[in-house]
């Protein structure tokens, strides 16, 4: 331990954000990194306590507190702050295949269970590993690990979002031949295309590309595994990898009133109109690819005009963190107004007495769309306990949503009598989660599918290997919609487990 009275002398500093009405001018990241000693005294803040919490991923109540990867913390915060930077990055890269991406999005269950978080801030653990691969990245340290030799193994990863990136990373090092096929023209998967420029810039993704191409990872995109190529990949391939992603959307259904219909008075009466699915209305929209939309403009340089916000009342539904980068997003592209509709009541404003520490806090969040908003509008755009009633069209095209405050009861939703409002509306952004894989490579491949849409393996959640033969599983279309962090703890699990059946035994670490 570098400054046994470090959590003593100094506080948490994070890092400086961009003011929102400068930064919803542009896509580009807005986090202003803290200076080599700033950061070395967050690093001198971590206790090096006996039981770190902080690496525990703990379970309680159901959530998850701590890392999911058991990244050894206190050792490179350690090393941060004695200005040990590459022995920092030593020890981040035996558990973690890609803390750029983890650095920037995910929601630090590492914090959540600091010690020091008891009685004050916990450390900035979080900024302290972007902090690490960052600055190796810049002393160019990262550079190619090229397996000495080569298995002869031939290993093909469907689907390159974070746990089949971190699958492809892992079995290569191992000294498979690995090749990862995605059905879009880039790699990342929702990495790429379902979160927003200004969170993870594009370019850190080609970056890692890069890396493991020149360590012998073989990527091909535009290729949407179906049928022949299906069979074609089994053929050729010793093992295969199913990362595919949790990308069925969970729709929305509501009445849908068109006023052309008519016109003499406009009225809103829709107690005997059947409820049908919104996304069939014109200016609905999922909000994945509404989001994949606009970064693909974006990265071709193109106007930002056609389809989007642009001076538009937009409401999003959904409270999740694809919600908020829906708010960023259209703030960005010039939305008249925004609202964001959550079916759950608000969380308090502070952890409660009966969710204690190391628990994952159940409090109210605000992140960065939220921020933009109230600076751009003056307010807050959530409201809870609210959901769409009904849409109101005019020739078709969405103008208006009802509205209605509900309450959870008995595992039902009720509607409340009399909280029923009338609000424009020229684009509905859908952002309600998924319900599962898309099924077809899930057929093509002939593995089974659980009730709730995932696929099932044959040794149970735990394991990654399906009912086909020489067939794994990993990331959301195995556990079901989830973190970055998760998806890569799938992804190393994946591949140990991939390893084990092609050599009979494996030296990959585990988790």
């Amino acid at each position: 331990m570098g400054k046994p009275t470090g959590f003593l002398e100094y506080t948490r500093e994070d890092n400086i954000d961009r003011d929102p009405l400068e930064r919803i001018s542009d896509y580009n990241e807005f986090h202003i990194p803290l200076d080599a000693e700033e950061r070395r005294k967050q690093g001198a803040r971590c206790m090096n306590c006996g039981v770190p919490m902080c690496q525990s991923a703990i379970r309680l109540k159901g959530m998850v507190t701590g890392c999911p990867l058991h990244n050894v913390i206190p050792e490179w915060n350690d090393q941060v702050y004695s200005n040990h930077v590459h022995h920092a990055l030593s020890r981040l890269l035996k558990t973690s295949n890609f803390p750029e991406f983890t650095g920037r999005v995910c929601p630090a269950l590492c914090e959540k269970a600091c010690i020091c978080g008891m009685n004050d801030d916990p450390v900035t653990i979080h900024d302290n590993e972007l902090y690490i691969i960052e600055t190796a990245f810049k002393n160019g340290w990262m550079k190619p690990r090229i397996p000495e030799k080569r298995s002869g193994k031939k290993v093909a990863v469907v689907g390159s979002g974070p746990s089949g990136l971190a699958a492809a990373d892992q079995l290569n090092h191992r000294g498979h031949l690995v090749t990862v096929y995605e059905r879009e023209d880039r790699i990342g998967g929702l990495l790429m295309y379902g979160i927003p420029n200004m969170k993870l810039d594009k370019s850190v993704i080609a970056r890692r590309q890069a890396l493991m191409e020149a360590e012998g990872v073989v990527f091909k995109t535009g290729v949407d595994v179906r049928g022949e190529t299906a069979a074609k990949i089994l053929e050729d391939h010793d093992a295969v990898i199913l990362a595919c992603g949790a990308k069925k959307a969970r729709g929305l259904t509501a009445v849908v009133t068109d006023l052309a219909a008519d016109p003499a008075d406009g009225s809103l009466d829709a107690s005997a109109a059947q409820p049908s699915p919104a996304d069939q209305v014109k200016g609905v929209r999922y909000a994945v690819d509404f989001l994949t939309e606009n970064t693909k403009r974006i990265l071709a340089g193109g106007s930002e005009t056609r389809g989007t916000a642009r001076g538009k009342h937009v409401v999003i539904v959904g409270g999740g963190d694809t919600g908020n980068d829906c708010i960023g997003t259209v703030i960005r592209q010039g939305c008249a107004s925004v609202t964001a509709l959550e079916m759950m009541p608000a969380p308090p404003q502070k952890r409660a007495s009966s969710n204690p520490w190391p628990e994952w806090p159940k409090v109210l969040k605000t992140d960065y769309g939220h921020e933009e908003a109230v600076a751009k509008f003056g307010e807050d755009p959530r409201v809870f306990k609210t959901t769409v009633k009904e849409l109101i069209t005019r020739k078709g095209k969405l103008k208006k949503i009802r509205t209605v405050q509900v309450n959870f009861s008995g595992g039902k939703l009720q509607e409340i009598e009399g909280t029923e409002k009338v609000i424009p509306c020229d684009l509905l952004l859908i952002a309600a989660g998924f319900v599962g894989c898309e099924p077809y490579t899930a057929d093509a491949f002939g593995v089974r599918l659980a009730p709730r849409g995932n696929v099932e393996t044959a040794e149970g959640p735990d394991h990654y290997r399906t009912n086909a033969d020489k067939v794994f599983t990993a990331g959301d279309m195995h556990r079901g919609q989830s973190l970055v962090v998760w998806n890569v703890v799938e992804g190393r699990g994946c591949a140990r487990e991939v390893d084990e059946y092609l050599m009979g035994y494996t030296s990959l670490r585990e988790q």
